[in-house]
């Protein structure tokens, strides 16, 4: 579903927050509640849940998935392990997509690992192949020894691994950051747990980010424990509110349920939640702010509904909010 709201140019967030003179957490956060919208900073989230609330967070921490191709300009981007162990990848020169690209090609990678591009995967974008660590012991290990965290052309200078980080980010797997969790702090996860609001972690390892094309999601690593399941139950069986901490927080706790019912589960999933499936688990979402043409939006009019959604765009377009991972936060609730 595509929104009908133009984005203006000049509200990309080229840098962190910290580069701007603020906190991480000091980031401004537009709120939609049953579509009343009002405008606040993220530190004033525990005065805007309530007491029971729980928070779906993932622990997935972000990959430095960006290598460059041995005297070349061209980069391979690493987005997705598959379960046979090849991988989804995609090439870029700089920052721009790089559509071409030949089945069968090999392409040395700095430090001395290589790519083999098997078949394409999606039309002039994402190739499967073959990644082979050279000297490392194995493609993570590589990744932290000569990879660099993937960013795009809004961000003109890079930014160390640390400044990809969310608070939650214990088990790296993500080609990208979660980033609606990286305005949390230590400091601020506190205050929430004293304010009575519960944390239910999950997993899920996302691939790259696909503001070019429009594509749907393509399979992602999850996991939802025992744990979670219980916490989320819980909390809908009391009336209370789940709230999850982002589209890949949604995608995890959405596909371990089953008729309203979280069980605990693990895999590969493919689900793919537009309006029409609708979510049946979460009753809001904290999130940043996609493109207009990105399948996240679809994501979060299931949400929040349509109205809504365009409503919190155009007030974070006249209110000159920030995008992308660096930028601001929106928190919609049914």
């Amino acid at each position: 579903m595509t929104i009908q709201v133009t984005l203006p140019a000049g509200l990309d967030a080229h840098e962190p927050p910290e580069a701007r003179g603020l906190p991480r957490d000091g980031v401004r956060l537009l709120v939609s509640d049953g579509g009343v919208v009002s405008h606040h900073r993220f530190t004033e989230l525990p005065d805007l849940l309530r007491a029971g609330d729980v928070l779906v967070v993932n622990t997935s921490g972000t990959l430095a998935a960006s290598v460059a191709v041995a005297d070349s300009t061209l980069r391979v981007h690493l987005s997705t392990e598959n379960a046979d162990g090849t991988w989804l990848v995609e090439l870029r020169s700089g920052t721009q997509p790089f559509p071409f690209g030949t089945a069968g090609e090999v392409l040395d990678l700095v430090g001395g690992a290589s790519v083999s591009l098997l078949r394409r995967y999606s039309r002039n974008r994402l190739w499967e192949a073959e990644v082979r660590p050279g000297p490392f012991s194995t493609v993570h290990a590589y990744l932290s020894a000569m990879g660099e965290p993937i960013r795009y052309s809004y961000v003109p200078r890079a930014w160390p691994l640390r400044y990809y980080q969310t608070v939650f980010g214990v088990d790296p797997g993500s080609a990208e950051m979660p980033s609606a969790g990286r305005p949390f702090t230590d400091r601020l996860v506190t205050r929430l747990v004293a304010e009575g609001v519960q944390f239910a972690p999950v997993l899920l390892h996302t691939g790259v980010a696909s503001p070019e094309a429009h594509e749907r999601p393509y399979p992602e690593w999850f996991r939802v424990s025992e744990e979670t399941a219980r916490t989320v139950n819980a909390a809908r069986a009391d009336g209370r509110r789940v709230i999850a901490v982002g589209t890949t927080a949604v995608r995890a706790v959405e596909s371990a349920a089953r008729d309203g019912v979280v069980r605990a589960d693990s895999g590969w999933t493919e689900l793919v939640i537009t309006p029409e499936r609708g979510v049946g688990v979460v009753d809001g979402l904290v999130t940043g702010f996609h493109e207009p043409l990105a399948s996240h939006v679809d994501m979060l009019v299931a949400v929040a509904g349509v109205e809504a959604v365009e409503e919190c765009y155009r007030a974070a377009v006249g209110e000159g909010y920030l995008w992308h991972e660096f930028g601001d936060v929106n928190l919609l609730l049914r």
